[in-house]
C-alpha cells in the first residue's frame, strides 16, 4: 500500500515543523515549500494526497494556490491555514474550492481530523432496498442531473452547504446523499429540525450539559454536536433558530469547539455542518430576524433543490419507486396505476413536492379497488401546473380558507392519532408552526 504524502506550503519554519511531526505520527510523509512558486513546481512534478497552505505567502496567497489546484489537480484536496478569527479569508478559500481550513494557532486534534478526512477514500455505503434515501433523488430531467452532479462535487469537501428548497422537496435526503458520498460516510449523520426544539432546551440539546448545571440535569448529557462528531450535522429549518442561539451556533462553527452547559472549558468537535430552509434567508437578514454573519458562514455554497413540478418527466419514476416502497410498508401487493392517473399527477402543482406525492399514493393504495389506481383514487384538489396566472385562480373567501386549514390540520391529527410531531411532518410544517396554527385556530 502506497504511503500518503502531503505538501505543506508555509514560510514559517515552526509551523512546517509542527505539521510535519503531526503527520509523521500519523504515518504520513510530507514535503514543505516556502512560497507559492516552489509549491506550484512541486505540485507539477510530484504526486500528493493533500496540500496544506498558509493564506499569507511571500509571493502570493493561499487562495491563488487553491485556484491553481482547482484548475490543474481537481482530485487533490487542498486546505488552508488562516489567522485566528479571520473567517473572511477562510470563507473565501472554501468558496474557491478549498477542502477545509484550520486556524492559527493550529490545534493538533483539529489538524489530525482534517488530514484524516482529506486523505481517506470514501467507502461505498449500502442502502437498504426500498429505503427513502434510494427514492429521494432520482430521475432523467436536466434539473435532477445537475443536482446529482453538484451533490457529488460537494461531497468531496468540507465546506458548509445551505440547501434551499420548498417544503417536501427532499432537503434532508440531499444532505444525507452529500454525507454518504463523502469521506465522513462512516461517521454519524445527525438530522435535527431546529423548529421542533423548545427555546428553553435548545442550548442543552445542541451542546449538551453537565450534571447539576440546571434544575432537572440529573446526569451529563451529550449534545447534537457531540453526537455528530466525526460525521455530519444537518440543521433543517435553520431559520427557526432564535437570535441568541444563532450567536452561539456561529461561534461553534468558527471555533470548531463546543462548551456544554455548566462546563468551564470548550471541547473540540469534528463536524461538517449542512443546513436547510424553505424560507428566503436573504429577506430574513434584511428584516433582522437572521444574523448576517451566520448567513454568510453557513451559506458558503448554496444548493437549490428543484421542485417536483419543475421536473414533471421524473414523476413516473418517483411513482414507480414509491408504490413499491409503500406497498412493502403496508404489506400489500404493488398496485398498477392507470395512464390517466399518471397524466393527472404530471399536471398537478405539488405544493408539498415529493412528500405530498408520497402521501397521495399512500392514500390511493388504501382507497383503490382491485389493486388498480385510477385518477379518482388520487383525490387531487388544487390548481394544475398549467394554470398559474392570478386570473386563472379563483378567489377564495378568507373564512373558507381558515376552514380548509382547520380541516387539513384535524385530518392530519386524526391520521397520526394526535401525535403533533408526526402531524406537523405530514403537513410539511415545523412543530413550532403547527403549534402556532393550533393556537390561532383554537384547536385544543
Amino acid at each position: 500500500m502506497t504511503a500518503k504524502k502531503v505538501l505543506i506550503v508555509d514560510d514559517e519554519a515552526d509551523i512546517c515543523e509542527l505539521i510535519e511531526i503531526t503527520l509523521m505520527r500519523m504515518d504520513i510523509a510530507s514535503q514543505s515549500a516556502l512560497n507559492l512558486t516552489d509549491a506550484k513546481l512541486m505540485l507539477d512534478s510530484e504526486h500528493f494526497d493533500l496540500c496544506l497552505t498558509d493564506m499569507r505567502l511571500p509571493d502570493g496567497n493561499g487562495i491563488e494556490l487553491v485556484e491553481y489546484v482547482q484548475q490543474k489537480f481537481t482530485d487533490l484536496p487542498i486546505a488552508v491555514i488562516t489567522a485566528h478569527g479571520n473567517m473572511e479569508s477562510a470563507v473565501s478559500a472554501l468558496k474557491a474550492g478549498a477542502f477545509d481550513f484550520v486556524s492559527k494557532p493550529v490545534d493538533i486534534q483539529i489538524l489530525r481530523n482534517l488530514v484524516s478526512a482529506a486523505t481517506t477514500t470514501p467507502e461505498k455505503t449500502k442502502t437498504k432496498s426500498g429505503s427513502q434515501s434510494q427514492i429521494s433523488i432520482t430521475g432523467k430531467s436536466a434539473a435532477v442531473k445537475t443536482l446529482l452532479k453538484n451533490i457529488a462535487k460537494l461531497a468531496r469537501n468540507q465546506a458548509p452547504v445551505f440547501i434551499h428548497g420548498e417544503s417536501g422537496s427532499g432537503k434532508e435526503r440531499v444532505a444525507k446523499m452529500i454525507h454518504q458520498q463523502g469521506t465522513r460516510n462512516t461517521g454519524p449523520f445527525v438530522p435535527v429540525n431546529c423548529g421542533a426544539i423548545s427555546a428553553e432546551l435548545m442550548e442543552s440539546e445542541f451542546f449538551g450539559h453537565q450534571k447539576g448545571s440546571f434544575t432537572g440535569a440529573h446526569s451529563d448529557k451529550e449534545g447534537l454536536f457531540q453526537a455528530a462528531n466525526g460525521g455530519t450535522l444537518f440543521l433543517d429549518e435553520i431559520a427557526e433558530l432564535p437570535l441568541n442561539m444563532q450567536v452561539k451556533l456561529l461561534r461553534v462553527i468558527q471555533e470548531k469547539a463546543v462548551r456544554a452547559v455548566g462546563a468551564a472549558l470548550e471541547s473540540p468537535v469534528d463536524v461538517r455542518v449542512l443546513s436547510a430552509s424553505h424560507k428566503n434567508l436573504v429577506k430574513l437578514v434584511a428584516q433582522g430576524t437572521f444574523r448576517e454573519d451566520l448567513y454568510y458562514r453557513i451559506n458558503v455554497i448554496e444548493l437549490t433543490i428543484p421542485s417536483l413540478r419543475e421536473r414533471k418527466e421524473d414523476i413516473p419514476i418517483f411513482v414507480d419507486l414509491l408504490l413499491k416502497t409503500l406497498s412493502e410498508k403496508m404489506a400489500v401487493d404493488v398496485p398498477d396505476i392507470e395512464d390517466d392517473a399518471i397524466n393527472a399527477l404530471q399536471n398537478y402543482a405539488f405544493p408539498g413536492n415529493v412528500r405530498e406525492l408520497e402521501n397521495i399514493l399512500e392514500r390511493a393504495i388504501a382507497l383503490s379497488d382491485n389493486n388498480i389506481i385510477n385518477k379518482q383514487d388520487l383525490h387531487l384538489k388544487t390548481t394544475p401546473v398549467n394554470k398559474t396566472s392570478e386570473a386563472d385562480i379563483p378567489a377564495i373567501d378568507p373564512m373558507d380558507l381558515a376552514g380548509q386549514e382547520r380541516q387539513s390540520i384535524m385530518q392530519a391529527l386524526e391520521q397520526t392519532r394526535w401525535n403533533k410531531t408526526a402531524a406537523a411532518k405530514l403537513l410539511g410544517l415545523s412543530l413550532r408552526q403547527l403549534r402556532y396554527r393550533l393556537q390561532k385556530l383554537n384547536i385544543e
